[in-house]
């Protein structure tokens, strides 16, 4: 059997999207190796896109969250059995916790690189290099691999969306009524973090603007968030929330531009190739902007998000329609 290598990052979903050109690198320099991705277990259908992993390992933290400790307890030493077996040459832990530490450690793996955000845990990695808060994290994890020897090559940040996905998407599209062949405008209107929510009632505005130019609009968001959006339901807006994740991307993958905060959703819709407009505040300390694409991220440079106008918004989604090919408003 072929040695392995285990690659970690446990949460959340935009920090493992941004894992993917630190894996295109591994894969590039071990064509040969099993690639193995632990990852929560929440996040198993992401990994469905990473054509680059041969395994997904799940780690069940809620388990002990839930008062489930004999099976958490199963599952750390399944996880544990499983790399052992596996023969793992190297492990490259991007997540930095003191638990996937102490599981790097475990391993065995005679390499074991870890990205570390306090000094306690360097003991665990043959080569521990210290988390860079001043750059993106996906650079950030490709410099775990490059500072530990591994030869670069181009950046590939390539998400590949599963076919049956895709297909739910059309049939979503043709359920709802919406024509593949016009504009179509994705609104994530929810981030993790409230204070980065741009306010709800103007992404309304942008989407009645899109609207009355005879474009098409989609409201995503998760099943908690369905109620909020209720208002957009009730101005004849098209809403996904509930929507599984890869059936959202799917639909994003057939509209022309996304627009929301900084999310994990707007990271896998750049990985897809996709155009995105990301509104934050304080813009110019905000390192969560669309990878290699600084410009897509608009914002006050010092300023909370309530500051952005709609008038801002709206011409940076215009502009990016017309960057798409889509045809500019009259």
């Amino acid at each position: 059997m072929n040695p392995a290598i285990l690659l970690t990052r446990l949460k959340s979903i935009g920090d493992v999207v941004l894992t993917l050109p630190a894996a295109a690198l591994v894969r590039e320099n071990f064509p040969e190796h099993r690639i193995l991705f632990l990852t929560a277990t929440e996040n198993a259908p992401l990994l469905r896109g990473f054509a680059m992993v041969d395994e997904v390992l799940l780690l069940d933290r809620q388990a002990f969250r839930q008062g489930r400790v004999l099976a958490g307890v199963r599952n750390i030493l399944q996880l544990i059995g499983r790399c052992r077996r596996a023969g793992l040459s190297h492990v490259l832990d991007f997540q930095g916790y003191g638990e996937t530490a102490i599981l790097s450690w475990l391993t065995g793996a005679p390499e074991r690189w870890g990205l570390v955000n306090r000094a306690s845990r360097r003991w665990a990695f043959t080569k521990p290099i210290t988390r860079d808060y001043g750059i993106h994290l996906a650079d950030c994890n490709l410099a775990l691999g490059l500072e530990s020897g591994l030869r670069a090559g181009p950046v590939r940040n390539e998400f590949r969306l599963p076919d049956a996905e895709l297909a739910a998407a059309r049939e979503f599209f043709l359920r709802e009524k919406l024509e593949m062949g016009t504009p179509t405008l994705f609104i994530q209107p929810f981030t993790s973090s409230p204070p980065k929510n741009w306010p709800l009632e103007r992404y309304l505005a942008l989407a009645r603007e899109w609207r009355r130019h005879g474009r098409q609009v989609i409201f995503g968001g998760g099943p908690a968030e369905a109620g909020l959006l209720a208002g957009a339901r009730q101005e004849g807006f098209v809403v996904s929330a509930g929507a599984s994740l890869l059936v959202t991307a799917g639909l994003i993958q057939l509209c022309r531009v996304t627009v929301g905060g900084v999310t994990g959703l707007l990271h896998l819709a750049v990985a897809m190739g996709r155009r995105v407009v990301m509104v934050s505040g304080y813009a110019a300390q905000e390192m969560g902007y669309p990878y290699q694409h600084r410009d897509w991220l608009i914002g006050p440079l010092e300023g909370p998000i309530e500051a952005i106008e709609l008038a801002t918004v709206e011409a940076a989604c215009e502009a990016a329609l017309v960057e798409t090919g889509g045809a500019a408003r009259g």
